[in-house]
């Protein structure tokens, strides 16, 4: 694990003072680091991708070299603009592009989601002639990465990458940062509107926390799991999984329970419902304003009116977010059975249930089960 005051001090020293990108568990120390000491030079970016483009226009005003971080699983937002704004074909934009090596080897059993991302990942900055190096917590090593990354990337005005496998850039430890802004937890959130939905209702669950409280919420329930989509990887896209199940089943109620940070990375998403006809169809973004599984950095989450996107995109809602168990069992009263898409913004406060071991389960199995709660009587090929 490498000392981040000195990481960084490396960085300065070799001119690098920008940040941006998407927090990641692996990364959350030196994320923590540039939240803490660096905060105007530190930009937590919507998605990936946005990320590249902030660090390509900190590029053309100030000629400074960037530093974009990222989960690998990330990399995939990256390549557009990677491969059409900062390659030296086209605009020719320097960065360092700091890069989480979830999956790499057997690191991560039980999280298959995690490893063909993993199999991939320096792959894909060859296949885009991404030059790299492999991070070690060697404090010299990461020193000569850092002046050679730096060296490439101004002589070629191109981007150079660096891979972090597990430990190397992480914290000592994952923060707990429990607050009381808010009354309700995401679980409790997530228990009230399984008590007050229909019981045949689905469920998707975004990745993160989420998926792990809904799993064991079902368990301490003695519910089925047949129901429920976990949506462990694909940052981002619980919601188009919800869309997509409720366009086919319009008599089923399906419930998208989304996260603030998730939900900003890809909302474009929630436009569709202004031309689809969707009438049981429920979003639900728990808001914590916070990148909660990964650190707890902050997201624009609290500083958004989601109420008013929501209802600029086709959605009917209450009209305002809801902060207690009262309001939100009154929106949930009010909203699941009004005939279209519905949308409410559910102000949570942050705080990680420490007694929930991580979710081991066969994914296969699982979706099969929801396939075949979707469509009974039918066989599965």
């Amino acid at each position: 694990m490498l000392d981040q005051k000195r990481v960084f001090e490396i960085l300065g020293e070799n001119g690098i003072t920008f940040f941006t990108g998407v927090p990641d568990s692996y990364l959350n120390g030196f994320c923590n680091y540039a939240l803490a000491h660096n905060p105007d030079r530190n930009i937590i970016a919507a998605n990936e991708g946005n990320a590249v483009g902030i660090a390509s226009g900190h590029y053309f005003a100030t000629k400074e070299i960037p530093l974009v971080y990222m989960q690998n699983s990330g990399q995939g937002n990256t390549i557009n603009p990677l491969a059409s704004l900062a390659d030296p074909n086209v605009y020719a934009v320097p960065m360092l592009l700091l890069i989480g090596w979830r999956g790499q080897g057997n690191t991560e059993p039980n999280h298959p989601q995690h490893k063909l991302q993993g199999e991939i990942t320096a792959k894909l900055l060859d296949v885009m002639h991404i030059p790299y190096s492999i991070l070690t917590d060697d404090i010299e090593e990461f020193g000569q990465a850092i002046e050679k990354a730096v060296r490439y990337c101004a002589e070629n005005r191109a981007p150079y990458g660096l891979i972090a496998p597990k430990g190397v850039m992480a914290a000592s430890e994952k923060a707990n940062d429990v607050d009381s802004t808010f009354p309700m937890s995401r679980e409790e959130a997530i228990e009230v509107i399984l008590d007050h939905m229909p019981e045949d209702t689905i469920y998707t669950a975004t990745t993160g926390r989420a998926t792990r409280e809904l799993f064991f919420l079902r368990e301490k329930r003695g519910e089925t799991k047949a129901r429920d989509f976990l949506n462990v990887g694909s940052m981002g896209h619980a919601s188009s999984v919800a869309l997509g199940i409720a366009l086919e089943k319009p008599d089923r109620h399906v419930v998208a329970l989304d996260g603030d940070s998730a939900a900003i990375m890809h909302m474009g998403a929630m436009t569709m419902v202004s031309k689809l006809e969707a009438p049981k169809f429920m979003h639900v973004i728990l808001n914590n304003g916070a990148h909660e599984s990964v650190g707890g950095q902050p997201s624009a989450g609290y500083l958004l009116e989601f109420t008013k996107i929501a209802e600029a995109c086709g959605y009917t809602t209450v009209g305002h977010a809801v902060t207690t168990e009262e309001e939100l069992i009154e929106a949930i009263e009010q909203l699941k059975n009004c005939g279209k898409a519905s949308f409410i913004d559910c102000r949570i406060h942050k705080g990680l249930n420490s007694k929930l071991p991580p979710i081991v389960f066969d994914h296969r199995e699982a979706i099969d089960a929801l396939i075949n709660d979707l469509n009974p009587g039918l066989t599965l090929e």
